[in-house]
């Protein structure tokens, strides 16, 4: 693992490499490895493009997200406007079952309700919202309803993971009970760890996943 110097360093760089970022505001701290990000971005995807990309850094294991995210006064919007506006962008989502989600928005803060019943849905119906103009934070709470069974489950998760070339099932433990997967054992890299999470979520009927892999150093 590299100093906390030179973590720093390599999460600045890759701020600064990314063009959607405007870094001026974004301050980097890190201690014993845990990156702090903190500051101001004027939109919420702003805000989720600086932790994406302090992500992207290898060396990356746990991100303490301290950034604040401040509407411009052109940017801002009437609350009955961003619903509105939220309404159509999960209508004109193709992933989204638009029928099954209410969107109600309180200074901004946009909180999403009711089931679905894939991880992908869920994903997609926060990810519609996200990007709209005046809108200061998210509350995904919608919920994914169970449709299969925990052996079923466990199964599709570990057929997915070796379907992936880099990815070796045998050293992932998969337990799965009432809808939650807990995922334990180690891989070899930060993005296979994000493939045994993808995998997990790609089940129907899983509402949570516990990651709980580590790293083999």
């Amino acid at each position: 693992m590299p100093r906390d110097t030179e973590l720093q360093q390599r999460v600045l760089e890759e701020l600064k490499w990314d063009p959607s970022i405007r870094e001026g505001e974004i301050g980097v701290g890190v201690h014993d490895g845990i990156v702090t990000l903190c500051g101001r971005v004027d939109s919420l995807a702003q805000k989720r493009a600086t932790e994406r990309a302090a992500e992207r850094v290898g060396a990356t294991q746990v991100i303490a997200d301290a950034l604040k995210v401040a509407v411009p006064r052109t940017h801002e919007r009437q609350d009955a406007n961003i619903a509105d506006a939220a309404r159509r962008a999960l209508a004109w989502d193709v992933e989204v079952p638009d029928d099954q989600i209410r969107a109600t928005v309180e200074s901004g803060h946009i909180t999403l309700d009711g089931d679905v019943h894939w991880q992908f849905q869920r994903a997609a119906a926060e990810r519609a919202v996200r990007s709209l103009i005046g809108v200061t934070g998210v509350t995904n709470r919608i919920r994914i309803a169970p449709a299969i069974s925990a052996s079923a489950v466990s199964q599709r998760i570990k057929d997915a993971l070796r379907r992936s070339a880099e990815q070796d099932a045998d050293r992932i433990e998969v337990d799965v009970l009432d809808g939650k997967v807990t995922l334990r054992g180690t891989v070899r890299t930060r993005a296979e760890r994000r493939d045994a999470v993808r995998a997990a979520w790609s089940a129907a009927g899983v509402t949570d996943v516990d990651d709980r892999m580590t790293i083999a150093r």
